[in-house]
Protein backbone atom coordinates (compact mmCIF):
# COMPACT_ATOMS: atom_id res chain seq x y z
CA UNK A 1 0.00 0.00 0.00
CA UNK A 2 1.30 3.54 -1.40
CA UNK A 3 1.97 5.68 1.69
CA UNK A 4 0.69 9.81 1.05
CA UNK A 5 2.76 12.57 1.62
CA UNK A 6 2.03 14.12 4.91
CA UNK A 7 0.34 17.76 4.23
CA UNK A 8 -1.68 19.46 1.77
CA UNK A 9 -1.06 18.63 -2.25
CA UNK A 10 1.13 20.48 -3.88
CA UNK A 11 -0.83 23.72 -5.90
CA UNK A 12 -0.56 23.81 -9.82
CA UNK A 13 2.94 24.18 -11.38
CA UNK A 14 3.39 28.71 -11.11
CA UNK A 15 4.34 29.69 -14.64
CA UNK A 16 8.58 29.65 -14.74
CA UNK A 17 8.27 33.70 -16.10
CA UNK A 18 6.65 34.47 -12.14
CA UNK A 19 9.46 32.70 -10.16
CA UNK A 20 12.85 33.29 -8.57
CA UNK A 21 15.73 32.14 -11.05
CA UNK A 22 17.76 29.55 -9.29
CA UNK A 23 18.77 28.51 -6.01
CA UNK A 24 22.68 26.79 -5.41
CA UNK A 25 22.09 23.73 -2.47
CA UNK A 26 25.29 22.83 -0.41
CA UNK A 27 25.85 20.56 2.11
CA UNK A 28 23.06 19.50 3.76
CA UNK A 29 19.78 16.74 3.53
CA UNK A 30 16.58 17.61 1.17
CA UNK A 31 13.58 16.80 2.82
CA UNK A 32 10.01 17.02 3.11
CA UNK A 33 9.30 17.23 6.68
CA UNK A 34 5.64 18.04 7.90
CA UNK A 35 4.45 19.10 4.46
CA UNK A 36 7.45 21.34 3.62
CA UNK A 37 9.93 21.28 1.40
CA UNK A 38 13.21 21.95 3.43
CA UNK A 39 16.87 21.67 3.79
CA UNK A 40 17.90 20.49 7.16
CA UNK A 41 21.97 21.19 8.10
CA UNK A 42 24.31 19.05 10.10
CA UNK A 43 23.07 20.70 13.23
CA UNK A 44 19.40 19.08 12.08
CA UNK A 45 18.64 23.21 11.63
CA UNK A 46 15.81 23.84 9.01
CA UNK A 47 15.73 26.12 6.44
CA UNK A 48 12.48 26.45 4.24
CA UNK A 49 12.67 26.22 0.38
CA UNK A 50 9.77 27.39 -1.33
CA UNK A 51 10.28 24.83 -4.00
CA UNK A 52 7.26 26.08 -6.45
CA UNK A 53 8.58 29.49 -6.16
CA UNK A 54 11.81 28.44 -8.00
CA UNK A 55 12.96 27.62 -11.53
CA UNK A 56 15.46 25.31 -10.18
CA UNK A 57 17.67 23.59 -7.70
CA UNK A 58 21.77 23.17 -8.05
CA UNK A 59 22.89 20.33 -5.99
CA UNK A 60 26.48 20.99 -5.42
CA UNK A 61 28.88 18.22 -3.64
CA UNK A 62 27.19 17.43 0.06
CA UNK A 63 23.96 17.31 -0.99
CA UNK A 64 21.48 14.86 -0.14
CA UNK A 65 17.56 14.23 -1.60
CA UNK A 66 15.42 12.15 -0.07
CA UNK A 67 12.61 10.23 -2.38
CA UNK A 68 9.94 12.47 -0.99
CA UNK A 69 12.07 15.94 -1.75
CA UNK A 70 12.87 14.47 -5.21
CA UNK A 71 8.78 13.89 -5.62
CA UNK A 72 7.85 16.92 -4.84
CA UNK A 73 10.06 19.03 -6.89
CA UNK A 74 8.73 17.04 -9.56
CA UNK A 75 5.13 17.94 -8.63
CA UNK A 76 5.93 21.37 -8.52
CA UNK A 77 7.65 21.55 -11.87
CA UNK A 78 10.97 22.58 -10.25
CA UNK A 79 14.06 20.69 -12.00
CA UNK A 80 16.40 19.36 -9.74
CA UNK A 81 20.09 19.38 -11.22
CA UNK A 82 23.63 17.86 -9.50
CA UNK A 83 26.34 19.62 -10.25
CA UNK A 84 29.97 19.61 -9.03
CA UNK A 85 31.86 22.20 -7.68
CA UNK A 86 30.54 25.89 -8.40
CA UNK A 87 28.33 24.19 -11.28
CA UNK A 88 30.87 23.83 -13.70
CA UNK A 89 30.30 20.18 -14.03
CA UNK A 90 26.43 18.17 -14.67
CA UNK A 91 26.43 14.52 -13.08
CA UNK A 92 22.81 14.27 -13.54
CA UNK A 93 19.59 16.18 -13.79
CA UNK A 94 16.00 15.44 -13.20
CA UNK A 95 12.98 16.20 -15.55
CA UNK A 96 10.08 17.18 -13.63
CA UNK A 97 8.12 17.99 -17.25
CA UNK A 98 8.60 18.23 -20.94
CA UNK A 99 9.04 15.48 -22.88
CA UNK A 100 5.98 16.08 -24.92
CA UNK A 101 6.13 13.98 -28.61
CA UNK A 102 4.52 16.65 -30.63
CA UNK A 103 7.51 18.98 -29.73
CA UNK A 104 10.53 16.48 -29.76
CA UNK A 105 9.03 15.53 -33.10
CA UNK A 106 9.32 19.00 -34.44
CA UNK A 107 13.07 19.56 -32.75
CA UNK A 108 13.82 16.43 -33.93
CA UNK A 109 13.19 17.05 -38.01
CA UNK A 110 14.21 20.63 -37.74
CA UNK A 111 17.58 18.93 -36.47
CA UNK A 112 17.70 16.11 -39.17
CA UNK A 113 17.11 18.53 -42.39
CA UNK A 114 19.96 20.70 -43.27
CA UNK A 115 18.10 23.32 -44.75
CA UNK A 116 15.56 23.84 -42.32
CA UNK A 117 18.92 23.51 -39.60
CA UNK A 118 20.52 25.96 -41.35
CA UNK A 119 17.41 28.20 -40.88
CA UNK A 120 17.67 27.86 -37.25
CA UNK A 121 20.83 28.38 -36.98
CA UNK A 122 20.74 31.75 -39.00
CA UNK A 123 18.35 32.81 -36.72
CA UNK A 124 20.23 32.09 -33.57
CA UNK A 125 23.17 34.24 -35.24
CA UNK A 126 20.89 36.79 -35.72
CA UNK A 127 19.01 37.15 -32.21
CA UNK A 128 22.73 37.12 -30.98
CA UNK A 129 24.65 39.65 -32.67
CA UNK A 130 21.78 41.49 -33.72
CA UNK A 131 22.91 41.47 -37.50
CA UNK A 132 21.89 38.63 -40.04
CA UNK A 133 24.65 36.47 -41.04
CA UNK A 134 26.74 36.50 -44.27
CA UNK A 135 24.88 35.05 -46.82
CA UNK A 136 25.74 30.99 -48.36
CA UNK A 137 27.58 29.89 -45.47
CA UNK A 138 27.41 26.15 -44.11
CA UNK A 139 26.23 25.31 -40.45
CA UNK A 140 30.17 25.15 -40.08
CA UNK A 141 30.86 28.11 -41.21
CA UNK A 142 28.66 30.15 -39.05
CA UNK A 143 30.28 28.41 -36.36
CA UNK A 144 33.73 29.65 -37.41
CA UNK A 145 32.31 32.89 -37.79
CA UNK A 146 30.64 32.76 -34.53
CA UNK A 147 33.95 31.90 -32.52
CA UNK A 148 35.77 34.81 -33.51
CA UNK A 149 33.23 36.86 -32.63
CA UNK A 150 32.63 35.62 -29.15
CA UNK A 151 36.45 35.66 -28.23
CA UNK A 152 36.74 39.02 -29.45
CA UNK A 153 33.20 40.20 -27.49
CA UNK A 154 35.34 38.22 -24.18
CA UNK A 155 38.62 39.98 -24.70
CA UNK A 156 36.93 43.62 -25.69
CA UNK A 157 34.90 42.97 -22.10
CA UNK A 158 38.03 42.20 -20.06
CA UNK A 159 39.41 45.61 -21.27
CA UNK A 160 36.39 47.31 -20.68
CA UNK A 161 36.13 45.90 -16.98
CA UNK A 162 39.78 45.99 -16.13
CA UNK A 163 40.03 41.94 -16.21
CA UNK A 164 43.29 40.17 -16.99
CA UNK A 165 42.57 38.10 -19.80
CA UNK A 166 44.29 34.79 -21.12
CA UNK A 167 41.47 33.35 -22.97
CA UNK A 168 38.76 31.22 -22.16
CA UNK A 169 40.21 27.97 -20.38
CA UNK A 170 39.74 25.78 -17.73
CA UNK A 171 39.38 21.99 -16.74
CA UNK A 172 36.10 21.16 -15.45
CA UNK A 173 37.67 18.12 -13.47
CA UNK A 174 39.96 20.44 -11.62
CA UNK A 175 38.54 23.47 -10.93
CA UNK A 176 41.28 24.80 -8.37
CA UNK A 177 43.49 25.11 -11.63
CA UNK A 178 41.22 27.85 -13.60
CA UNK A 179 42.10 31.39 -13.46
CA UNK A 180 39.91 34.32 -11.18
CA UNK A 181 37.61 35.54 -14.58
CA UNK A 182 37.80 31.45 -15.87
CA UNK A 183 36.04 30.53 -12.30
CA UNK A 184 33.98 33.32 -12.44
CA UNK A 185 32.55 32.89 -16.47
CA UNK A 186 31.76 29.30 -15.37
CA UNK A 187 30.47 30.14 -12.37
CA UNK A 188 28.29 32.45 -14.36
CA UNK A 189 27.18 30.65 -17.40
CA UNK A 190 26.31 27.41 -15.07
CA UNK A 191 23.35 29.46 -13.67
CA UNK A 192 22.31 30.74 -16.91
CA UNK A 193 22.21 27.29 -17.58
CA UNK A 194 20.29 26.01 -15.43
CA UNK A 195 17.84 27.72 -16.03
CA UNK A 196 17.46 27.05 -19.79
CA UNK A 197 17.94 23.98 -19.31
CA UNK A 198 14.30 24.38 -16.95
CA UNK A 199 12.94 26.18 -19.91
CA UNK A 200 13.51 23.99 -22.61
CA UNK A 201 11.87 20.70 -20.62
CA UNK A 202 8.87 23.18 -19.25
CA UNK A 203 8.03 23.91 -22.88
CA UNK A 204 8.56 20.11 -23.77
CA UNK A 205 11.50 20.19 -25.95
CA UNK A 206 14.72 17.97 -25.65
CA UNK A 207 18.56 19.61 -24.35
CA UNK A 208 19.99 17.08 -26.22
CA UNK A 209 18.74 18.01 -29.62
CA UNK A 210 21.31 20.57 -30.57
CA UNK A 211 21.66 22.78 -33.91
CA UNK A 212 24.77 24.88 -33.58
CA UNK A 213 25.97 22.49 -30.49
CA UNK A 214 25.67 19.09 -31.24
CA UNK A 215 27.01 16.11 -29.33
CA UNK A 216 26.24 16.71 -26.23
CA UNK A 217 24.13 16.36 -23.16
CA UNK A 218 23.40 20.03 -23.15
CA UNK A 219 23.47 20.66 -26.69
CA UNK A 220 20.58 22.61 -27.07
CA UNK A 221 21.16 24.51 -23.46
CA UNK A 222 24.13 25.86 -24.96
CA UNK A 223 22.16 27.08 -28.49
CA UNK A 224 19.41 29.26 -26.71
CA UNK A 225 21.63 30.32 -23.69
CA UNK A 226 24.29 31.38 -25.82
CA UNK A 227 22.50 33.92 -27.71
CA UNK A 228 21.83 36.01 -24.24
CA UNK A 229 24.42 35.58 -21.88
CA UNK A 230 26.53 38.03 -22.92
CA UNK A 231 23.65 40.51 -21.93
CA UNK A 232 23.36 39.18 -18.66
CA UNK A 233 25.41 37.01 -16.92
CA UNK A 234 29.37 36.96 -18.63
CA UNK A 235 29.56 40.86 -17.88
CA UNK A 236 28.55 40.19 -14.35
CA UNK A 237 31.78 37.37 -14.33
CA UNK A 238 34.34 40.36 -15.44
CA UNK A 239 33.20 43.32 -13.08
CA UNK A 240 33.22 41.07 -10.06
CA UNK A 241 36.55 39.45 -11.61
CA UNK A 242 38.30 43.29 -11.93
CA UNK A 243 37.06 44.08 -8.27
CA UNK A 244 38.73 41.17 -6.96
CA UNK A 245 41.91 41.33 -9.12
CA UNK A 246 42.17 45.40 -8.18
CA UNK A 247 40.87 45.28 -4.65
CA UNK A 248 38.00 47.60 -5.30
CA UNK A 249 34.75 47.24 -3.89
CA UNK A 250 31.90 46.43 -5.89
CA UNK A 251 28.45 48.40 -5.19
CA UNK A 252 29.97 49.49 -2.01
CA UNK A 253 30.98 45.79 -0.40
CA UNK A 254 34.26 43.70 -0.54
CA UNK A 255 34.19 40.64 -2.65
CA UNK A 256 35.32 37.97 -0.54
CA UNK A 257 34.11 34.95 -2.28
CA UNK A 258 33.87 35.89 -6.04
CA UNK A 259 31.45 32.63 -6.74
CA UNK A 260 28.94 33.46 -4.38
CA UNK A 261 28.96 37.17 -5.44
CA UNK A 262 28.73 36.17 -9.17
CA UNK A 263 25.77 33.92 -8.54
CA UNK A 264 23.91 36.85 -6.73
CA UNK A 265 24.98 39.18 -9.38
CA UNK A 266 23.49 36.74 -11.83
CA UNK A 267 20.42 36.45 -9.98
CA UNK A 268 19.29 40.01 -9.82
CA UNK A 269 20.82 40.27 -13.87
CA UNK A 270 18.15 37.42 -14.48
CA UNK A 271 15.23 39.64 -12.75
CA UNK A 272 16.92 43.05 -14.42
CA UNK A 273 16.57 41.40 -17.69
CA UNK A 274 13.07 39.36 -17.21
CA UNK A 275 15.20 36.61 -18.47
CA UNK A 276 12.71 33.95 -17.49
CA UNK A 277 9.65 35.57 -19.45
CA UNK A 278 11.60 35.49 -22.63
CA UNK A 279 13.34 31.77 -22.56
CA UNK A 280 10.21 29.65 -23.45
CA UNK A 281 8.85 32.22 -26.23
CA UNK A 282 12.45 32.68 -27.66
CA UNK A 283 12.94 29.02 -27.89
CA UNK A 284 9.62 28.85 -29.82
CA UNK A 285 11.14 31.80 -32.22
CA UNK A 286 14.31 29.87 -32.83
CA UNK A 287 12.43 27.08 -33.98
CA UNK A 288 9.91 28.24 -35.78
CA UNK A 289 12.70 29.77 -37.85
CA UNK A 290 13.03 26.52 -39.67
CA UNK A 291 9.98 26.54 -40.67
CA UNK A 292 8.20 23.62 -40.51
CA UNK A 293 4.64 23.28 -38.98
CA UNK A 294 4.14 21.51 -35.37
CA UNK A 295 3.05 18.03 -35.12
CA UNK A 296 -0.86 17.01 -34.53
CA UNK A 297 -0.50 16.08 -30.67
CA UNK A 298 -1.83 12.86 -29.90
CA UNK A 299 -4.89 12.04 -27.90
CA UNK A 300 -2.78 10.33 -25.06
CA UNK A 301 -0.39 13.82 -24.84
CA UNK A 302 0.75 14.89 -21.26
CA UNK A 303 -1.94 18.11 -20.89
CA UNK A 304 -1.02 21.62 -19.87
CA UNK A 305 -0.22 21.81 -16.04
CA UNK A 306 1.43 25.54 -16.13
CA UNK A 307 -2.16 27.52 -16.61
CA UNK A 308 -1.15 30.81 -18.01
CA UNK A 309 -3.95 32.95 -19.30
CA UNK A 310 -1.59 35.11 -21.32
CA UNK A 311 -0.02 32.46 -23.30
CA UNK A 312 3.31 31.89 -21.96
CA UNK A 313 3.92 28.69 -23.96
CA UNK A 314 5.65 25.83 -21.87
CA UNK A 315 2.57 23.88 -23.04
CA UNK A 316 4.67 20.42 -22.32
CA UNK A 317 5.04 20.84 -18.72
CA UNK A 318 3.57 18.49 -16.81
CA UNK A 319 2.47 18.36 -13.13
Amino acid sequence: MSRSMPGLPPPRPIPLKERSSILFVEKGQLDVLDGAFVLVDQLGIRTHIPIGGIVCLMLEPGTRVSHAAASLAARAGTLLIWVGEAGVRLYASGQPGGARADRLLLQARLALDDTARLKVVRKMYALRFGEDPPERRSVDQLRGIEGARVRETYRLLARTHGARWDGRAYDPHAWDTADLVNRCLSAATAALYGITEAAILAAGYAPAIGFLHSGKPQSFVYDIADIVKFETVVPEAFRVAAAVEHGRLLDGWRVTDPVATVRHRCRDAFRRTNILERLIPLIEEVLAAGGMDMPVASDEAMPVAFDDSKGLGDAGHRG
